[in-house]
């Protein structure tokens, strides 16, 4: 599971690293630096507890830390979702940026293709205000968790389609 964070960690990297929002590109960083070091302590932590006597106190501090990893992963996630919202500049060609770019930008299409569907609803209701549907916003969390598990939930997307660059917001 610590590995799994240097994985969110690395990935918030990347995404701060090529986003337009210099706030947006800091929280990211932060978010970043905070999955670093709760995997790093949930990863010492495991190693202790892997060479001493089984205790009630060290199984809670195990657990509290995946806790705290996976709340910081999450807020690493929606902080990469506002960085590509904001956008995102083009990556080098041919390069694991590039890879996670196309996520993010698969994700901030689909997110768009949403809203544009739930504006078209013509449903108002007693105030003529427009009726959303049940369903939810698509989310980077929910994209990740779709991933399967083989791929220790690394953001993998196809490359990107030919003509077609990070900031088109159409599809």
């Amino acid at each position: 599971m610590a590995s799994d964070g240097q994985v969110f960690v690395k990935f918030g990297r990347i995404v701060a690293k090529h986003c337009l929002d210099k706030r947006c590109s800091t929280e990211l960083l932060c978010a970043a630096e905070q999955t670093h070091t709760i995997s790093s302590q949930l990863s010492i932590v495991a190693r202790v507890k892997a060479v001493t006597a089984e205790s009630k106190s060290s199984s809670e501090l195990l657990v509290s830390n995946a806790q705290n990893l996976i709340q910081a992963v999450l807020h690493v996630l929606k902080a990469a979702e506002a960085a590509c919202i904001k956008g995102l500049q083009k990556p080098p060609p041919d390069s694991e940026e590039e890879e996670v770019a196309a996520f993010c930008t698969h994700w901030r299409k689909t997110l768009l293709w949403h809203r544009a569907k739930e504006s078209l609803n013509s449903d108002r209701d007693e105030l003529g205000l427009r009726k959303t549907r049940a369903r939810a916003e698509p989310t980077l969390t929910a994209l990740v968790q779709e991933q399967s598990p083989q791929t220790k939930y690394t953001p993998k997307h196809p490359k990107p389609i030919k003509g077609l660059t990070i900031m088109d917001s159409h599809l």
